[in-house]
């Protein structure tokens, strides 16, 4: 789609927003309520931002010059844990006070989650949606109460922009211009991106694979450019201290060594979480190259893809899992008429806002001390996860007979996806 093609999108939806106030009107109000609920969580219990107070610190480090990987901050004395360049993206929120960024963090949140949810209505095939404001207001209200979008904004992280940035990048059509760059942008910021590298060459888009890795490269060579030191030391040690990231078996990581440590009651599970996770690894990649090759939806490959890296990440912190968004409302363009298809929605959403391994005994170290039959309350979102590599990988076990070039590599409308899932069921 051109951008002429995209603004006349946005004219027309909006115009007719408001020539039928009522669903925006709508959509409005429940904005409100769900604002003034969460801020009267915040009046309840203050919600920390700790994340933000990091990436301030980081920024001062890289403005000043000053020890990188030295410091500590906030009262649960956190590290910086991002590679350089991202201090140096960090450097302008050194310009205001803590108290407007963390205001700012919030304001651009919503904005990011309104964003990733026009993307993911977009890859799809939600077209009319996509350009909607009762849409995207509705999703800003509902999709903040899900667990992974909630501790973003209670933690300030950057995963919304993350994800925002790798799904614009990856919807755009092959062969668009430096497709994939920006991909490796994100990569630079935080690691766990670099895998979609891997997507895009598996999938036989060389082109878009190299450009991930040159986008990943400038970040490297800026951050080095700019903090050389830094780069030195995170490059040839930092970025091996997982340990430093955080303590692996606690119920906050939800990754696949999340689980096994706590399944194992092992805090270093050593190869029993190190075979699994490369096993899970080419099955997730497997599973993303059969979807875009035997059914011709890139959109689920990224998806496979994106699930994959959270999984076979040593740590995966809940708020990391904000790609639910994209997952949901793709699994919500091809529900109509479906009970089991609405029943599935209604199954997965309620595993992604109903915050069940904070309900588990975890304080101290119990979270290496749950019983068998809380095990999977401790780790709903590896468990999905795993769940839907394999329901992907069944359901593509036969090709449909539509190649990937037929939808551009991208997904096609609910209605001509429909048309398909008839000869075999959708997951």
């Amino acid at each position: 789609m051109s951008a002429a093609d995209g603004s006349g999108s946005w004219r027309r939806t909006w115009a007719q927003s408001i020539a039928r106030p009522r669903r925006l009107l709508l959509a409005a109000a429940l904005l409100m309520v769900s604002a003034a609920g969460f801020w009267a969580l915040y009046q309840v219990q203050q919600m920390p931002m700790s994340d933000i107070v990091v990436y301030r610190a980081e920024g001062e480090a890289a403005a000043a010059g000053g020890d990188l990987y030295g410091f500590t901050v906030s009262k649960w004395d956190l590290p910086a844990t991002y590679p350089p360049f991202a201090a140096v993206l960090f450097i302008p929120t050194t310009w205001l006070s803590l108290g407007v960024l963390k205001i700012l963090g919030v304001l651009a949140n919503a904005a990011l989650l309104a964003l990733l949810g026009h993307l993911s209505a977009k890859a799809a095939g939600l077209h009319k949606a996509a350009y909607s404001a009762p849409f995207l207001l509705a999703v800003i209200a509902l999709g903040l109460w899900l667990e992974p979008v909630f501790q973003t904004f209670v933690f300030g992280q950057v995963n919304l922009a993350l994800a925002c940035l790798v799904l614009w990048d990856l919807s755009r059509p092959d062969g668009a211009r430096l497709k994939g760059f920006a991909t490796g942008i994100a990569a630079g910021i935080k690691l766990t991106p670099a895998l979609f590298a891997v997507y895009l060459l598996v999938t036989g888009r060389v082109k878009a694979a190299c450009a991930t890795l040159a986008g990943f490269l400038c970040s490297v060579v800026l951050g080095w450019l700019a903090l050389p030191d830094a780069s030195v030391e995170y490059w040839t040690r930092r970025v091996f201290e997982t340990g430093r990231v955080g303590k692996a078996w606690i119920v906050d990581n939800q990754s696949l060594q999340g689980l096994i440590t706590r399944v194992l009651h092992d805090p270093d599970p050593g190869l029993l979480w190190a075979v699994p996770a490369l096993l899970t690894a080419a099955a997730g990649l497997y599973a993303a190259r059969r979807v875009y090759v035997r059914r011709g939806l890139d959109h689920w490959g990224v998806l496979c893809t994106a699930v994959t890296a959270l999984l076979v990440s040593p740590i995966s912190w809940s708020h990391h899992w904000v790609w639910c968004v994209p997952l949901l409302i793709t699994l919500a363009a091809h529900t109509r008429g479906i009970r089991w298809r609405q029943a599935l929605l209604a199954a997965v959403t309620l595993a992604f806002a109903a915050r069940t391994m904070w309900i588990t005994p975890h304080a101290g170290d119990l979270d290496l001390h749950l019983p068998w039959w809380q095990q999977p309350f401790a780790a709903p979102y590896p468990v999905l996860g795993l769940a839907l590599l394999a329901a992907v990988i069944w359901w593509t076990r036969r090709s449909a007979g539509v190649p990937a070039a037929l939808h551009g590599g991208r997904l096609p409308a609910p209605r001509a996806a429909q048309e398909l899932s008839d000869r075999s069921p959708a997951p």
